[in-house]
């Protein structure tokens, strides 16, 4: 399941883990017009671990998801 928010400056995507076995905190995406960041709380330190990616490297790792193992450089 997943929610999808558009505010003043950025979108929110949260995406929820559902179903049986072990679930994982709430992943929020937001995407700025200059980044995106990856926010998921840490249940052993109580805090919130947060990535940043550049548009390039996100446009990288959307490649990267349907691409075979290897070593690759895009074209912009």
């Amino acid at each position: 399941m997943f929610t999808i928010e558009h505010e003043f400056d950025a979108t929110v995507v949260t995406l929820i883990d559902e179903g049986p076995g072990h679930l994982r905190d709430d992943v929020v995406v937001t995407a700025f017009d200059d980044c995106v960041t990856v926010d998921q709380a840490d249940p052993r330190s109580d805090e919130v671990q947060r990535v940043t990616l550049s548009l390039a490297q996100l446009r990288d790792l959307a490649a990267a998801l349907n691409l075979p193992e290897g070593s690759y450089r895009l074209q912009r």
